[in-house]
Formats: C-alpha cells, structure tokens, sequence
C-alpha cells in the first residue's frame, strides 16, 4: 500500500502537472471505487467543467481541490497509483500514447478511471485489485472524515515531546503496531515502520512502556529522516506504486530490511528474519534489534 512518501511524491507530480487543468469527461469500469457520490451521472456532473485550484495531503489521502469549492478525494488503498498520459481505446484496451513506462510497465496497464481534462492530457488510476476508493466531498464532510487521524509526523510542530505524548497516550501494544496506527501518527504503514525501527534497532515486537527515553528519542528521529529520504528518492516501489509519469521511485536503493527476509542484514550480516504481527509480514534483524 502506499504510504507517505508515496503519496506526498504523487501529490508532488500532481501540482507540478494539473493544476488549472478543466475536466472535461471521466470513464470507468470500476464504478464500486467512487464511493460518493454512489450515482456515476452525478459524479460526473460534480466535476465536469471544474478546474483543478490546489492538490494536497493528509495522511494517505490525496485531496483535489475544485474551483466549486468541493474536494475530490482519492485514496490508493492496496495497490492502486495515478498516472498522467494521454490514452487511446483500442479493442477493449487503453493503450499509452506516451513511449516508456507508461506503456511498457505492466503495472501501469490496470486502469480502472480516466479523468479527461479540457486540453486532451488525462489523469488515470491504475489499481490492480480494485480497491481504490474515490469520494467528492464538501469542506466539513472532509473535515468530518479525516478527524480521526492523528498528526502529520512531518509538521514542523510536531516536536519529539508530542511525538512521546501520542505514543504512550497509546499505554500499550507494540511499537510497530503503534506507528501504523493512523489515529496515532498518520501516514505510515508496514514498509516504513520496519525501516524506522531497523535503523533505530528496536525490535518490532517491544511493547512502547517498555522503551526508554533514549529509544523514543532515537525512533522519532530516524522516522523523520527516512521519510525525508524516502519522499527525495520518490518513494518505494518494490510492489505496485509507480510516479505519475509511469517511472518506479527511487527508495528501493535505500530498503534495508522490508522484503529482505533470509539475506544478510547490512550492519550485522545476520540473516533478516520475517514474522507475522497483526496479520502483516514484519522484517527485522534478530541480533540488532533484540527483544
């Protein structure tokens, strides 16, 4: 699934490529994906004739802004991804008008929505299983749904002394389950949190009333450093996620232990140990990050 970088990196590409761009048609053969509203006609009249004003984020959602007023809301769940192109339907199949990845990369194929803009440029999803969702909202529907998450770990604001306050707020549960958990610190999922606690050398499994100070100090820390990276290089993209323009992000140079299970960890050499936690596969080293 994508996570912050991910979707920060989109939301990048996006204000860089359709802002002030017009709707002007949209297609779908995936119509469980627009969630509201439920009715494709009126979807379709809500954004027709809008212009893009501003594109941001707030945790793992990417919020378009509309010259009505309202937002269109996209959340890219398991496997889904933007891209911006021209295409072209031919014998039941969009095909790429653009040379490269986005017609060569199989995982730029899977598209499920077009949006048309006035000036022929297009903005697609491709999602492989299906289970994007798509949501055109009013300011205070917005403001209602993304009340539950917690804060930005990125915001300037958020000091180590808030970060410290969200966590133990908590009172229990395991360190790794606590990061993901985007009531307490939004945006990150199962890629990042093993890295945040691999280079912290925390064990995944260590419950957060067991961490000291030091170790707090040392995950806060690391967690916005890789993050930072992760969003310089583009994001990860050892799945399914793919930039705008169709090309992979550049994170995977950086991954030191996701996916990494049976190889020699980079510090210790010890072979990368993999382990269910919460029904998600969880990576980790059993010598630097004892529990």
């Amino acid at each position: 699934m994508p996570e912050l970088p991910e979707v920060e990196t989109t939301v990048r590409d996006l204000k860089r490529t359709i802002l002030k761009r017009i709707f002007f048609d949209i297609w779908t053969d995936t119509k469980k994906i627009i969630k509201k509203p439920k009715n494709f006609k009126i979807f379709k009249k809500e954004l027709i004739g809008k212009e893009v004003v501003d594109v941001k984020r707030r945790a793992k959602n990417i919020l378009i802004f509309l010259s009505s007023g309202k937002i269109l809301l996209i959340h890219l769940k398991l496997t889904g991804h933007l891209l911006f192109g021209k295409w072209k339907r031919e014998k039941k199949e969009w095909i790429s008008e653009i040379e490269g990845p986005l017609k060569e990369d199989p995982m730029n194929k899977f598209l499920r929505l077009i949006f048309f803009f006035k000036d022929g440029w297009q903005l697609a999803l491709s999602d492989l299983r299906k289970f994007a969702k798509i949501e055109i909202l009013t300011k205070e529907e917005l403001e209602k749904e993304l009340s539950s998450l917690g804060p930005e770990p990125l915001e300037e604001n958020f000091t180590f002394e808030k970060f410290k306050e969200r966590l133990l707020k908590k009172k229990k549960g395991k360190i790794k389950q606590v990061l993901m958990d985007q009531k307490i610190i939004a945006g990150i999922g199962n890629i990042y949190s093993d890295e945040i606690l691999w280079t912290a050398k925390i064990h995944p499994f260590k419950k957060i009333e067991r961490l000291s100070e030091k170790q707090l100090k040392e995950i806060y820390k690391v967690m916005r450093k890789i993050l930072l990276q992760a969003i310089e290089t583009g994001g990860e993209s050892i799945s399914d996620f793919r930039r705008i323009n169709g090309e992979k992000g550049g994170f995977d140079k950086l991954r030191k232990v996701y996916r990494r299970e049976g190889e020699g960890c980079f510090r210790c050499t010890t072979k990368i140990k993999r382990l269910k936690l919460g029904q998600r596969s969880t990576y980790f080293c059993p010598m630097c990050q004892k529990l």
